[in-house]
Protein backbone atom coordinates (compact mmCIF):
# COMPACT_ATOMS: atom_id res chain seq x y z
CA UNK A 1 0.00 0.00 0.00
CA UNK A 2 1.26 3.36 -0.77
CA UNK A 3 1.08 6.52 1.47
CA UNK A 4 -0.95 8.83 -1.13
CA UNK A 5 -4.11 9.75 0.61
CA UNK A 6 -7.28 8.20 -1.12
CA UNK A 7 -9.38 10.41 -2.85
CA UNK A 8 -12.53 11.04 -0.58
CA UNK A 9 -14.41 14.29 -1.69
CA UNK A 10 -15.28 15.61 2.00
CA UNK A 11 -11.28 15.21 2.92
CA UNK A 12 -10.84 17.00 0.05
CA UNK A 13 -13.35 20.11 0.56
CA UNK A 14 -11.86 20.34 4.13
CA UNK A 15 -8.44 20.62 2.23
CA UNK A 16 -9.71 23.43 0.15
CA UNK A 17 -11.65 25.32 2.94
CA UNK A 18 -8.42 25.06 5.28
CA UNK A 19 -5.96 26.71 2.14
CA UNK A 20 -8.99 29.48 1.79
CA UNK A 21 -8.13 30.28 5.91
CA UNK A 22 -4.41 29.63 5.15
CA UNK A 23 -4.62 32.48 2.95
CA UNK A 24 -6.10 35.15 5.31
CA UNK A 25 -9.75 34.69 4.86
CA UNK A 26 -10.66 32.90 8.04
CA UNK A 27 -14.06 33.67 8.15
CA UNK A 28 -14.83 32.41 4.70
CA UNK A 29 -13.23 29.38 5.82
CA UNK A 30 -14.99 28.79 9.45
CA UNK A 31 -18.23 29.34 7.33
CA UNK A 32 -17.13 26.55 4.62
CA UNK A 33 -15.76 23.89 7.22
CA UNK A 34 -19.08 24.92 9.45
CA UNK A 35 -21.19 24.05 6.67
CA UNK A 36 -19.21 20.66 6.28
CA UNK A 37 -19.57 19.81 9.68
CA UNK A 38 -23.14 20.13 9.42
CA UNK A 39 -23.55 17.32 6.60
CA UNK A 40 -21.42 15.58 8.64
CA UNK A 41 -23.27 15.62 11.30
CA UNK A 42 -22.43 15.02 15.44
CA UNK A 43 -22.68 10.93 14.73
CA UNK A 44 -21.58 10.97 11.53
CA UNK A 45 -18.02 9.35 9.99
CA UNK A 46 -15.36 9.69 12.96
CA UNK A 47 -12.52 10.94 10.70
CA UNK A 48 -14.35 13.86 9.14
CA UNK A 49 -15.43 15.19 12.95
CA UNK A 50 -12.39 15.25 14.02
CA UNK A 51 -10.66 16.83 11.30
CA UNK A 52 -13.40 18.89 11.06
CA UNK A 53 -13.27 20.36 14.62
CA UNK A 54 -9.95 20.03 14.60
CA UNK A 55 -9.50 22.74 11.73
CA UNK A 56 -12.51 24.52 13.38
CA UNK A 57 -10.51 25.36 16.18
CA UNK A 58 -7.84 27.16 14.57
CA UNK A 59 -10.50 29.73 12.79
CA UNK A 60 -12.88 30.67 16.25
CA UNK A 61 -12.59 33.86 17.35
CA UNK A 62 -12.42 33.09 21.21
CA UNK A 63 -10.42 30.95 22.86
CA UNK A 64 -13.67 29.30 24.44
CA UNK A 65 -15.26 28.64 21.28
CA UNK A 66 -11.46 26.98 19.89
CA UNK A 67 -11.40 24.93 23.38
CA UNK A 68 -15.50 23.90 22.33
CA UNK A 69 -14.15 22.69 18.72
CA UNK A 70 -10.78 21.13 20.14
CA UNK A 71 -12.97 19.27 22.75
CA UNK A 72 -15.04 17.68 19.85
CA UNK A 73 -11.92 17.02 17.63
CA UNK A 74 -11.01 14.99 20.75
CA UNK A 75 -14.32 13.16 21.37
CA UNK A 76 -14.87 12.22 18.01
CA UNK A 77 -11.42 10.59 18.07
CA UNK A 78 -12.59 8.14 20.55
CA UNK A 79 -14.50 6.96 18.01
CA UNK A 80 -12.75 6.23 15.79
CA UNK A 81 -10.48 3.48 14.41
CA UNK A 82 -7.11 3.06 12.77
CA UNK A 83 -8.69 0.93 9.96
CA UNK A 84 -10.97 4.04 9.24
CA UNK A 85 -8.00 6.58 9.46
CA UNK A 86 -5.74 4.24 7.24
CA UNK A 87 -8.65 3.81 4.36
CA UNK A 88 -7.32 8.01 4.13
CA UNK A 89 -3.80 7.10 4.36
CA UNK A 90 -2.37 4.05 4.97
CA UNK A 91 0.32 5.68 7.39
CA UNK A 92 -2.08 7.13 10.03
CA UNK A 93 -2.39 5.70 13.45
CA UNK A 94 -5.19 7.16 15.41
CA UNK A 95 -3.18 7.31 19.01
CA UNK A 96 -0.65 9.33 17.13
CA UNK A 97 -3.40 12.32 16.95
CA UNK A 98 -3.65 12.50 20.85
CA UNK A 99 0.05 14.61 21.36
CA UNK A 100 -1.57 17.41 19.26
CA UNK A 101 -5.03 17.70 20.37
CA UNK A 102 -3.99 17.17 24.14
CA UNK A 103 -1.47 20.09 23.38
CA UNK A 104 -4.46 22.22 21.68
CA UNK A 105 -5.96 21.75 24.80
CA UNK A 106 -3.76 22.44 27.22
CA UNK A 107 -2.92 25.76 25.86
CA UNK A 108 -6.91 26.68 25.59
CA UNK A 109 -6.81 26.02 29.18
CA UNK A 110 -3.47 28.34 29.89
CA UNK A 111 -4.91 30.92 27.73
CA UNK A 112 -8.10 30.69 29.91
CA UNK A 113 -6.83 30.64 32.93
CA UNK A 114 -6.82 27.30 34.17
CA UNK A 115 -3.43 26.22 34.63
CA UNK A 116 -4.13 22.90 36.14
CA UNK A 117 -6.55 22.12 33.18
CA UNK A 118 -3.73 23.31 31.32
CA UNK A 119 -0.62 20.84 32.99
CA UNK A 120 -3.68 17.82 33.15
CA UNK A 121 -3.82 18.29 29.22
CA UNK A 122 0.21 18.32 28.57
CA UNK A 123 0.90 15.62 30.47
CA UNK A 124 -1.83 13.64 28.59
CA UNK A 125 0.04 15.07 25.50
CA UNK A 126 3.37 13.83 27.38
CA UNK A 127 2.14 10.35 27.40
CA UNK A 128 1.16 9.67 24.03
CA UNK A 129 4.32 10.70 22.48
CA UNK A 130 5.27 7.81 21.92
CA UNK A 131 2.86 6.99 19.31
CA UNK A 132 4.32 9.80 17.14
CA UNK A 133 6.81 8.80 14.63
CA UNK A 134 10.21 10.31 14.06
CA UNK A 135 9.41 12.03 11.17
CA UNK A 136 8.86 16.48 10.71
CA UNK A 137 5.53 16.39 12.03
CA UNK A 138 6.26 13.74 15.05
CA UNK A 139 9.73 16.26 15.86
CA UNK A 140 7.46 19.67 15.32
CA UNK A 141 4.70 18.25 18.30
CA UNK A 142 7.64 17.16 20.78
CA UNK A 143 9.03 20.47 20.28
CA UNK A 144 5.52 21.95 20.55
CA UNK A 145 4.99 20.18 23.74
CA UNK A 146 8.52 20.98 24.97
CA UNK A 147 8.14 24.46 24.68
CA UNK A 148 4.85 24.47 26.34
CA UNK A 149 6.13 23.15 29.57
CA UNK A 150 9.72 25.43 29.24
CA UNK A 151 6.95 28.31 29.40
CA UNK A 152 4.78 27.12 32.16
CA UNK A 153 5.63 30.10 34.98
CA UNK A 154 3.68 27.52 37.60
CA UNK A 155 5.26 24.30 36.79
CA UNK A 156 6.61 22.99 40.61
CA UNK A 157 9.93 21.69 38.84
CA UNK A 158 11.14 24.95 38.17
Amino acid sequence: MDNQPTPDPTMTRIGEAVQVGRSGQKALARDALTALWDEVGPTGDAFHRCTLAHYLADLQDTTEAELSWDERALAAVSDLTDERAQRYLSSLQVQAFLPSLYLNLADCHRRLGNPAQAREHLARASEHLVHLSDDPYGEAIRAAIREFAADDPTDARR
